[in-house]
């Protein structure tokens, strides 16, 4: 029998439910299931749907024997998506743990977002603070250019970005502690020029063509991996600006 050893999550569970997770099971391995681990695919949501949720839907199938539980945010702090996921696989007999994470309390300094490191490592270090707090120097840089969204399903386009690219929206809330922030998530540096990032079939579309359109930006959404159109689109917005 397989011991079950695994705490899946999406999204950013409220910090008070994953500190109690962590002092039950301190040996357990915490799972981000929003990542495309290239898993099955579970024929359960609709095809032309988010490949996030996509994502949380395989990720939570593939290690459905060895759960301790899923961590699952449902409020402002995900979306509407998360909640429905929620709701069906608790409908499904799978250990949900609901957790909605509005407040404006918790704060955290944002030196990662504003930070001279590679934009792809800044994105995947802001996400797993979010289970596995760290504490690092690390220096600060004038944004040259800004990247506004939430961590891509195809983390590959953040390599396009130069090192002085500064993380705003959905993610930038993420390293304050404030996933439910809507004005920290609209906040943009009006001067640097930014790429709006949107998944595919994401409701945070209305904000990123909005933002896009405001601040004469780019504004991109991709499904599942970036074509090579949407890869020439960026990496002209870059050269041109």
């Amino acid at each position: 029998m397989n011991e079950k050893n695994i705490i899946a999550f999406w999204g950013y569970p409220h910090p008070k439910i994953i500190e109690k997770y962590k002092r039950s099971y301190p040996q357990a391995q915490w799972i981000d299931v929003d990542i495309d681990y290239n898993f099955a695919q579970q024929d359960i949501l609709p095809e032309s749907y988010c490949a996030i949720m996509k994502n949380i839907i395989n990720g939570v199938f593939h290690y459905k024997d060895k759960l301790i539980t899923i961590i699952a945010p449902i409020g402002k702090d995900k979306c509407d998506s998360g909640w429905f996921a929620a709701e069906l696989l608790k409908d499904m007999g799978f250990p949900v743990v609901i957790s909605s994470f509005e407040e404006k309390t918790y704060k955290r300094d944002i030196k990662i977002s504003t930070s001279n490191l590679p934009l792809r490592q800044k994105v995947e270090l802001i996400t797993k603070n979010i289970y596995n707090p760290q504490t690092l120097e690390i220096k600060q840089c004038k944004a040259k250019f800004g990247f506004w969204g939430v961590p891509p399903n195809d983390l590959s386009i953040l390599e396009l970005f130069p090192n002085e690219t500064h993380v705003y929206g959905w993610t930038r809330c993420v390293e304050a502690m404030t996933p439910a922030d809507i004005e920290l998530e609209m906040h943009i540096d009006k001067n640097v020029p930014t790429v709006f990032y949107s998944q595919s079939f994401c409701s945070k579309a209305q904000l990123a063509k909005y933002l896009a359109d405001k601040y004469n930006g780019l504004y991109i959404d991709i499904d599942d991996c970036a074509t090579n159109s949407t890869k020439a689109k960026i990496e002209a917005f870059l050269r041109l600006r």
